[in-house]
């Protein structure tokens, strides 16, 4: 089954944000390349908030160049087979956190984005991904920093889509 195929049947299974994911799901009919960077209609990216319950906290990233505090995510690569994969991917090769395990429910929210030219937006399905015990965070070349936050301390430095998919993670622990 194809990454394409996949993410077809994960968001026709995502049972919230109907419309935005009816968006999603007519974007993946429309475009063969959709899931891809180069797709200038926009394309899907997959990405984790990682997350400490243990010490009520969240890793975010101070990105390199949006130069905004933001969950780890990206683009997703030929060698993912699914999106939970490339959103697992991602928060640990941004995070340095080895052993980090998705929440078992799937996709967490989606969130639509604009981004400059020459692509339009980015159609994110947004997972989370739980710490080991003991983990420690190394910041990547795509990070200017990598910080922890206090659950309260979320909303006064990343924006609003950063805290709904907070809020939304904290309703599935």
């Amino acid at each position: 089954m194809s990454l394409h195929e996949s993410a077809v049947l994960v968001l026709k299974e995502y049972g919230d944000q109907e419309e935005l994911r009816d968006l999603y799901l007519d974007h993946l009919a429309e475009h063969p390349d959709g899931m891809w960077k180069p797709c200038r209609a926009g394309h899907i990216t997959a990405s984790a908030l990682v997350i400490d319950p243990a010490r009520s906290k969240v890793l975010l990233t101070l990105h390199r160049k949006l130069r905004m505090w933001l969950q780890m995510g990206g683009h997703c690569e030929p060698g993912d087979s699914t999106l939970a994969e490339a959103a697992l991917r991602e928060a640990t090769e941004e995070s340095g956190i080895e052993g980090l395990t998705l929440l078992p429910v799937g996709p967490v929210r989606l969130d639509r984005h604009p981004i400059p030219s020459p692509c339009n937006w980015h159609l994110d399905v947004q997972y989370a991904a739980l710490v080991p015990e003991g983990a420690v965070e190394a910041i990547s070349d795509e990070s200017l920093d990598l910080r922890w936050f206090a659950y309260h301390e979320v909303a006064a430095v990343a924006d609003e889509s950063v805290v709904r998919l907070m809020e939304r993670t904290l309703a599935h622990l």
